[in-house]
């Protein structure tokens, strides 16, 4: 399991981007980077550096998925038929901690990756394995019995202001989602071009 070994508005800072369009995020007032040099004026990036910015983008949106990771889920979309960008943004959208957010289960998807760690999650009826489990048609995912009398679950299934997207089916009084469709790119808002990470891993 990847672990976030940065501040997460920090990332926010670094990218000169809301990625998760948090309310809170400090780039909303401070549209400079962090640390003493973050006011300094910036050159213009390199087709490269643009690149690898969406590259950095993509993964923090995910919940800082590693690299070793990553570059595993961009090798096997460039063996599927089509698109490469769209399968690798389905296949990280297949993740357990990305479905979890998705759902409303959580606010973020780094509370996601907690959520499955501390075993407040099933999948088929099994305890969840690890935050990184692929998610296949018909799976069912539903928080545990132990866990839904927890005040926070309940809070978040009612308040987070954020649509459920089409391939997933809640029920259970929202505590229960089972994946109806596999993940379509036109349905998944992202803070980049995947192309631009092709093109980086192409090279």
């Amino acid at each position: 399991m990847t672990k976030r070994h940065e501040a997460k508005y920090k990332i926010d800072r670094r990218m000169g981007q809301n990625v998760w369009g948090r309310p809170k995020s400090p780039i909303n007032h401070r549209e400079y980077g962090p640390g003493q040099h973050g006011q300094r004026r910036k050159g213009k990036l390199s087709d490269y550096g643009v690149q690898l910015r969406a590259k950095q983008k993509l993964r923090g949106y995910y919940g800082n998925v590693s690299e070793r990771q990553f570059r595993s889920i961009y090798a096997e979309a460039r063996r599927l038929k089509g698109d490469t960008g769209a399968h690798m943004i389905g296949l990280l959208e297949r993740r357990l901690d990305a479905m979890i957010y998705r759902a409303k289960f959580v606010p973020t998807v780094f509370a996601a990756r907690q959520f499955v760690s501390h075993g407040h999650i099933s999948v088929n009826g099994r305890r969840g394995p690890v935050p990184s489990y692929r998610l296949r048609l018909n799976d069912v995912v539903e928080v545990r019995e132990k866990s839904r009398s927890m005040i926070v679950v309940r809070h978040n299934i009612d308040t987070i202001d954020r649509s459920v997207p089409p391939w997933l089916e809640k029920s259970g009084e929202g505590l229960v989602a089972t994946v109806r469709d596999l993940p379509l790119r036109e349905h998944i808002a992202v803070p980049v071009r995947e192309s631009l990470i092709v093109e980086l891993y192409s090279k």
